[in-house]
């Protein structure tokens, strides 16, 4: 892509940017006054269309650059949006199950609380029911020495010798 008179640099994004000539070489008095200038007018037309020329290359260069460039971001940014509503989808869906998972533990926990308290309540009113029987044992123990007492008289009176 060189031409005479421009020297061309590329940098990392390979744009390639026109780098002048250096200053160009004067010439002598007598060397201009040799020039016919209906000749210098001819280099200056054709130095300036080869000027407008490679200007021109450059600006097409650019340009398919920055479509390149504008192309690659789009895709990018599409990459981007797409990656972005997976993890939100992910997300909700992770939260949605959480809040179902949460639910169901909390149906548990009130129904084994509920039942607790039911089981609680009984052990209550078996102890309130409980408090009279301790007379009750005392007179079953009586009882009982008595009906042993009276088996013993009965089976030595039938065992009579």
């Amino acid at each position: 892509m060189e031409s005479e008179g421009t020297n061309w640099s590329s940098s990392k994004s390979s744009v390639p940017v026109p780098v002048p000539d250096p200053e160009p070489t004067v010439l002598s008095k007598s060397e201009e006054e040799e020039e016919n200038p209906a000749d210098i007018n001819d280099k200056e037309e054709t130095t300036s269309y080869d000027s407008q020329k490679e200007i021109v290359k450059a600006l097409e260069v650019l340009e398919r650059d920055s479509v390149a460039i504008a192309e690659s971001f789009t895709s990018l940014f599409s990459s981007l949006r797409l990656v972005l509503s997976q993890v939100t989808s992910t997300t909700v869906d992770h939260m949605n199950c959480f809040s179902d998972a949460a639910g169901g533990l909390q149906e548990c926990v009130l129904d084994a609380a509920t039942k607790g308290n039911r089981y609680i309540n009984s052990c209550l009113r078996l102890n309130e029911e409980m408090k009279g029987i301790e007379n009750l044992a005392a007179q079953l123990k009586i009882l009982r020495r008595n009906v042993d007492a009276l088996d013993s008289e009965v089976n030595r009176l039938v065992t009579f010798p």
